[in-house]
């Protein structure tokens, strides 16, 4: 029993507190860092899709 008991204590004395971890503005740079390379990706993409004429041919007939 008291092994369990000993078991539980380092389980609870290990578990995270949830209010002493946030992730700060670190977290929120990466963050802002990730969207804004995300938005001028999708803007490359975007204007490279535009050049792209695409005029499909017809299929050459069957012998």
């Amino acid at each position: 029993m008291s092994a369990s008991v000993n078991l539980t204590r380092a389980a609870v004395s290990l578990a995270v507190d949830d209010a002493k971890v946030t992730p700060g503005l670190l977290g929120f740079v990466v963050f802002a860092v990730l969207g804004v390379a995300t938005w001028f990706l999708l803007k490359s993409m975007n204007s490279r899709f535009k050049k792209i004429d695409f005029a499909e041919e017809p299929e050459a007939p069957k012998e």
